[in-house]
């Protein structure tokens, strides 16, 4: 939750927020054998999935974190909490008891998440809400009901603090430049804990043991500053090990102000960098030129912080960037990545248009998120921000060096010869020669995926920077896994093979990629390439197969259980040369049956709204609006893209928009209707009716 904010702000968040309680971890069940992390975890980027559900988190850490080489995961508060008809975000920030049973699923859900991502080597850190309870009364998401904010199931009003203790005439803080308010006094009416109370610190430390023995590997503190940092010492003085024997790792915000200031916490754990994220912000709405001193700008010590770009409070009250930024915003986390500093966090959650909006939910629940729908922006997936990931573990340590300026919006640095960083700010491309401390040879560009590449020669390399974008490299070479974005420098026998297949599944069913060579799994189905499913019902990855090389391959669905299923057409046939190779199929239509059309549409939209055709056929979702064919913005308003269709098939298709919240707008007229023949090349040219 926010900290602190403009009086008119905090006015009208004050209105919002009434009253409640919550609810000690007395009654939850802890399991003989908590779950230990994999000592495998790879670096220590840190993917805040905001308020995924538990289901949703343990599947991108299978499918997406853990192959990406992401360290570790934050996840929303745990904890029972309010619940009322409107479902606000901010809900999961009123603790109404310490049950692990919430609006983002149940105990046992939330154990399988930790188990799962643990088995993908990513650690789980959670927001600990221990400052205060819920302001507003009434029944949590389950079941615990409060009708006097000071008489909850598990505190007493001895346990908050009181008149005696805090100055105010309503106990809330007034001013925010006094320390005894800040940490006495109720932010916005939330009930405060006296953390001072040893009964209180061992009811706290009780409900994060709790999640220990689950094998939570650490915690984010909400509200850190308002708790004083002796009383969170000595609830840290009673918290069990990790499942790996280590402590819990701990994280804590401490919202700017005057006081208390950040360095009084870096005994307790450390602090979240408001002010580097601040930089950020005015670097890239300005001249990233000014990055080149950012580590003498005033941000936080690289040893007793974490970084962000945005995170929920900073990104709806306009202190830091958020998603609605666009390719700035991207540009931004990939520059954290890239730069050594304090531990990255990428930020991933929903779309919003009120600042209050609760995340996709049935009935207050949290639903499954779904990346291809519009209403989420998966940060974590892209396949820049995933290239990155593998560019910053595998340049680890290493210094920041031979620093290049080139003009206000293009920078370029290395990190002691491992790998080389260039990004540009502007709205035109950008060609310059950078000196790049790194071996001669040709490199993979991880921000496409491996799709360009660089070459350096005698400790240089020309190199052209897309407008709103970037270009990286660093010393290795491996298969990509994800998006793909963790392509390394190419070892001169290989090429990038890109597979795209247009394959409708249900939910927990994925889309693979086997084939004849190694690097497709030899035939072997517990070997194949799991594609990604960020353009659904589009799958995409790429895989570095031998050049000059002839294969053949096909696709399978694996669902939950492991079961296979194959495509029903021939083996496919492909043959690499020493360039990049793209293939492009759908889901049972034959290389030898297939054409394709472009499909090309003149549509205007709203922000966040996007355009998908649908049709009669197969290839097009059989008119299933959730297995329609998204459509490229690249060239706005023509949303276009190339999808595979039978020959000689006559079909009907149709547009239809669908916006953030997955509202579905079907475009007016008649069905239109194309018939394709046995050549290749097709186009469409609509507009929208």
């Amino acid at each position: 939750m926010s900290r602190q904010r403009p009086p008119s702000v905090l006015r009208r968040t004050a209105t919002a927020v009434a009253a409640g309680a919550l609810a000690l971890a007395g009654a939850i069940a802890l399991p003989t054998t908590p779950a230990q992390a994999d000592t495998t975890a790879k670096g220590d980027v840190i993917a805040n999935l905001w308020e995924w559900n538990w289901d949703s988190i343990a599947s991108e850490c299978t499918n997406v974190l853990g192959p990406a080489g992401y360290g570790a995961v934050q996840v929303a508060p745990p904890q029972e909490s309010l619940k009322q008809s409107n479902y606000y975000w901010w809900d999961a920030y009123q603790p109404y008891s310490y049950s692990l049973n919430s609006r983002f699923g149940s105990q046992a859900k939330f154990a399988s998440m930790i188990t799962a991502c643990h088995k993908a080597g990513v650690k789980v850190y959670t927001d600990a809400v221990i400052n205060h309870t819920a302001a507003q009364t009434g029944t949590g998401y389950n079941g615990t009901t409060i009708t006097d904010k000071y008489s909850t199931p598990d505190w007493s009003r001895s346990d908050y603090h009181d008149s005696s203790q805090c100055p105010t005439s309503d106990l809330t803080i007034q001013d925010y430049s006094n320390l005894t308010q800040v940490q006495n006094c109720e932010l916005l009416g939330l009930p405060d804990l006296k953390t001072g109370s040893d009964t209180v610190r061992t009811g706290l430390a009780n409900y994060l043991n709790s999640q220990l023995a689950l094998g939570v590997d650490g915690f984010r503190i909400d509200a850190a500053k308002h708790i004083p940092e002796t009383d969170i010492a000595a609830i840290e003085g009673k918290l069990s090990n990790t499942a790996s024997g280590s402590a819990p790792y701990v994280f804590q915000e401490i919202y700017p102000g005057s006081t208390p200031q950040p360095s009084d916490y870096y005994a307790t754990g450390d602090v979240l960098d408001f002010t580097y994220a601040s930089k950020l912000k005015s670097a890239f709405q300005g001249n990233v030129s000014d990055l080149s001193s950012i580590g003498s700008s005033g941000i936080l010590p690289a040893a007793n912080s974490v970084s962000f770009v945005t995170n929920h409070d900073t990104e709806r009250n306009g202190l830091h960037l958020s998603y609605k930024d666009g390719d700035t915003y991207e540009l931004a986390n990939l520059f954290q990545l890239a730069y050594k500093w304090a531990t990255p966090t990428v930020y991933a959650s929903w779309e919003w248009t009120r600042s209050d909006q609760a995340p996709p939910n049935s009935s207050g629940f949290v639903t499954d998120t779904d990346c291809a729908g519009g209403a989420w922006y998966c940060l974590d997936r892209d396949t820049a921000v995933v290239g990155m990931v593998a560019w910053h573990n595998a340049t680890d340590t290493a210094a920041v060096s031979d620093w290049q300026t080139k003009s206000s919006n293009v920078i370029g640095f290395g990190r002691g010869g491992k790998g080389f960083f260039a990004l540009n700010n502007g709205t035109s491309s950008a060609t310059y020669t950078f000196a790049r401390g790194m071996a001669d040879g040709t490199y993979s560009n991880v921000i496409d995926g491996g799709r360009s590449t660089v070459t350096v020669s005698g400790g240089s390399a020309s190199v052209t920077v897309p407008a709103k974008g970037a270009v990286a490299f660093y010393n290795s070479s491996y298969t990509c896994t994800v998006g793909c974005g963790d392509a390394g420098g190419s070892s001169g026998d290989t090429v990038n093979a890109t597979f795209d297949e247009y394959g409708p599944t249900a939910s927990g069913t994925n889309v693979y990629v086997v084939g004849s060579i190694a690097a497709l799994g030899g035939w072997d189905t517990s070997k194949a390439v799991r594609l990604s499913s960020s353009g659904y019902p589009l799958w995409s990855g790429e895989v570095s197969v031998p050049v000059d090389t002839s294969f053949t391959y096909k696709y399978i669905k694996k669902d939950g259980s492991g079961n296979v299923t194959w495509e029903s057409n021939a083996d496919r046939s492909a043959t690499t040369t020493t360039s990049a190779l793209s293939l492009n199929n759908s889901w049972n239509v034959a290389d030898t049956d297939a054409t394709d059309v472009t499909f090309h549409e003149t549509a205007t939209t709203d922000w966040g709204t996007n355009v998908y055709v649908t049709g009669s056929i197969p290839s097009l979702g059989s008119w299933s609006t959730s297995d329609a064919v998204p459509l490229s913005s690249a060239s706005y308003p023509d949303w276009n893209r190339l999808v595979i269709v039978p020959k000689s098939t006559s079909f009907t298709y149709k547009y239809v928009k669908k916006d953030g919240s997955g509202n579905v707008t079907w475009e007016s007229g008649t069905n239109r209707a194309y018939t394709t023949g046995s050549s290749s090349g097709y186009t469409t040219s609509d507009t929208w009716k």
